[in-house]
């Protein structure tokens, strides 16, 4: 029996630490051959044997079975098949950002409808938007003015955003947060 390097080597990796070839250290093992077919409860010896008869890596598909679960596989092609999945993954993956917006409650005219720009530009490109308003020194005994500035923000968005969060006033900051409608 000739055992070629290739299939003795084992990948060193970082990201996955998978039991292959001489890093399984269970006495038995249930074998599954390289087209899916169950070879049967065999010595970890055997099963190696096995593997490398036929040139390829014996990998352990489930470790915590009783008995493991090793299957007999091209370690290589498996492991680019795992990041290929991996990748497609990532690329179907969407993160929503959570934009951040301050207003005040003595805002101006012309500043309140520049931020209402701003958040609708975010809020059409698919982001979530949070709005602050923070109530300094005096204003905190105006909180109603501070609410209806809010509410006519919120109101302004109300066509193209939900809100995902209701105004609340925490400590001295009143915050909303207001979400995409679905397309």
């Amino acid at each position: 029996m000739e055992v070629s390097v290739i299939n003795k080597k084992v990948i060193p990796n970082n990201v996955n630490d998978d039991l292959v070839n001489e890093k399984i250290k269970f006495k038995e093992v249930l074998v599954i051959g390289p087209e899916g077919e169950q070879l049967g409860i065999k010595l970890r010896r055997e099963a190696l044997e096995i593997a490398y008869d036929k040139e390829l890596d014996l990998l352990c598909v489930s470790p915590n079975s009783v008995p493991p679960v090793c299957k007999i596989v091209n370690y290589g092609r498996y492991r680019f098949e795992q990041q290929k999945k991996t990748k497609e993954a990532k690329k179907k993956q969407h993160v929503t950002e959570v934009k951040p917006l301050r207003l005040s409650p003595v805002i101006d005219k012309h500043d309140f409808e520049t931020k209402l720009r701003q958040a609708r530009g975010w809020l059409e490109d698919g982001m979530k938007v949070k709005i602050d308003m923070r109530f300094r020194g005096r204003l905190i005994t105006r909180l109603e003015v501070g609410k209806k500035i809010m509410d006519s923000f919120v109101e302004e968005c109300q066509d193209i955003a939900n809100i995902e969060k209701k105004p609340l006033l925490e400590g001295n900051t009143m915050s909303t947060v207001l979400a995409p409608k679905k397309k």
